[in-house]
């Protein structure tokens, strides 16, 4: 046998190796950082995905791109001139009176013609600041030069921290505003399984068309009234920086966050997904402000609490049992009436009843302190007291606790 057709036969076994280690299966499992992406693709708005380097981000973007059936553009920013994105110069016959276009690249004119498609923006945090500046109108305006890019196209970007990326950059501020910026990490569990053969799948959010109306009241609702009690956070430049070029709170940003919470409400998305896409909008800390906003809103109205404290619901997480309970306690205070401060009690007993009696010596407390004189003391108190004592009794001894704990054998204080 020749020595060429004996080299072209072991490359076909070399390719057949190859194709069965490229064969993997995909499966439903829940996954929050894909769910947020594609829930954030869906709202058409642009993504930025941070991860160290060999961490799968190009890996879930090609994946991504192929259950959703668009077509993957991949555009290494780092490598380009900033021609290449605000376009090129080309002059025409008469430039005097039409004027010098803008000719966009090759790959613009393919998403054009395709009308659809996913363009993955690699390597961002490696563009040098005129790179950057020049992606503003692309991430924003759908725009290369001349060229508008169709509805149909969505992008996404991503981008290694500064102290993992190869000549990194720190995103500029306007960059940086444009993006939902999502932290990629891996989970040991989805890697294990992956390269067994099955990866998650990524799948579009299904919208319940009945809810969108009532998503979109929710959403505006919860923006308007946390900006309302808290204007300093429409528009908040970081100081440093690092953190200039994450997400930060702006008018902007903040209409990003407005579309992300109507899609998660319509789409029946867990806190976890809804707090990555707040978080990623409009920062850590004034996310957190807006989901604890909407916590509140969702906590039960008081006065119906009132009416009917032998069926009433109240909250299982701690922090909203023990929110619904002093709004309970402020509504009588505002209007002050036996049923009414009767009727306190019985949640406050049954909270007792339904675990952590803790929560309830705070309330308690300040409802005991509303009795008008000609008001008897309620009997369901009587199964509030022991609770309320023992939790009083157990701080002591924790205060006690720590302070032994600060003295020396010497008895001296540490």
């Amino acid at each position: 046998m020749p020595e060429s057709t004996l080299e072209a036969s072991r490359l076909d076994v070399a390719e057949a190796l190859l194709a069965l280690l490229n064969d993997t299966a995909t499966e439903p499992r829940p996954d929050v950082q894909l769910e947020a992406l594609t829930l954030a693709v869906s709202a058409d708005l642009p993504v930025l995905l941070w991860g160290e380097p060999g961490i799968g981000k190009t890996a879930g973007l090609t994946q991504l791109a192929e259950t959703l059936d668009l077509p993957l553009t991949t555009v290494i920013a780092s490598v380009h001139e900033p021609s290449d994105f605000s376009g090129l110069p080309v002059l025409g016959a008469d430039p005097a009176v039409q004027g010098v276009p803008m000719a966009p690249p090759d790959w613009a004119v393919r998403l054009v013609r395709a009308g659809r498609g996913l363009l993955f923006l690699d390597e961002l945090s490696t563009a040098p600041p005129a790179v950057q500046a020049a992606l503003l109108r692309v991430v924003l305006e759908r725009r290369i030069g001349a060229l508008q890019l169709p509805p149909g196209v969505r992008i996404v970007a991503a981008a290694n921290p500064r102290s993992s990326a190869a000549d990194g950059w720190e995103l500029s501020p306007p960059l940086a505003n444009r993006f939902v910026h999502l932290q990629w990490v891996h989970d040991p569990d989805v890697v294990i399984r992956g390269l067994g053969g099955t990866w998650p799948r990524a799948t579009l959010p299904r919208l319940d068309g009945r809810r969108l109306p009532e998503a979109v009241a929710y959403a505006r609702r919860a923006v308007c009234e946390l900006l309302a009690v808290r204007p300093t956070l429409v528009h908040r430049l970081p100081s440093g920086e690092a953190n200039r070029g994450g997400a930060w709170p702006s008018p902007r940003s903040w209409d990003m966050a407005l579309r992300l919470i109507s899609f998660a409400t319509a789409a029946g998305s867990s806190r976890e997904v809804l707090a990555l896409l707040v978080r990623g909008t409009v920062g850590d800390g004034p996310g957190l402000e807006l989901l604890a906003a909407m916590d509140r809103m969702d906590l039960p109205d008081p006065e119906a609490l009132l009416a009917d404290p032998a069926n009433a619901v109240l909250p299982q997480r701690g922090d909203l049992r023990q929110a619904t309970l002093e709004g309970v306690v402020d509504a009588v205070r505002r209007r002050p009436e036996r049923e009414r401060w009767d009727a306190a009690w019985a949640l406050l007993a049954r909270a007792v009843e339904e675990g952590a009696p803790d929560l309830v010596v705070v309330p308690a407390t300040a409802l005991a302190a509303l009795r008008r004189e000609d008001w008897d003391v309620p009997a369901t108190i009587d199964r509030l007291a022991g609770a309320v004592a023992l939790s009083r009794r157990a701080d002591r001894s924790v205060a006690g606790a720590a302070t032994v704990g600060t003295v020396g054998a010497d008895g001296g204080r540490r």
